[in-house]
């Protein structure tokens, strides 16, 4: 009985993963604006090698700033991978931050 608890919360654990059957990353559909919304292109990327990572950016219905990464499947199809948005107002945060500095070692001069 004791060890009940544990099986039961593993099961219910196990019991929320899901895999997706359309090409795309867990929970990354296309929206409007993205390469692959309505359906794959008409053209194929035929000169590109399987596996290839294709970006892409745009801004959103909200003003945000949208970049996606795709990847060339083998039949040349576009799979949706990754999809970062970044809020309106904000650019070029990577040139404000400064030099990424590593543990222990000084910045270089």
């Amino acid at each position: 009985m004791k060890y009940a608890l544990p099986v039961l919360c593993a099961l219910m654990l196990l019991s929320g993963c899901e895999s997706t059957s359309v090409g795309y990353s867990a929970y990354l559909e296309p929206i409007p604006g993205s390469i692959t919304y309505g359906g794959q292109p008409r053209t194929r990327l035929t000169k590109a090698p399987v596996g290839s990572v294709v970006p892409h950016q745009f801004i959103d219905r909200f003003g945000r700033r949208v970049y996606e990464t795709y990847v060339i499947e083998p039949d040349r199809s576009l799979r949706l991978v990754h999809r970062p948005v970044r809020p309106p107002g904000l650019r070029n945060l990577r040139h404000r931050a400064g030099p990424v500095v590593a543990a222990g070692k000084p910045p270089l001069p």
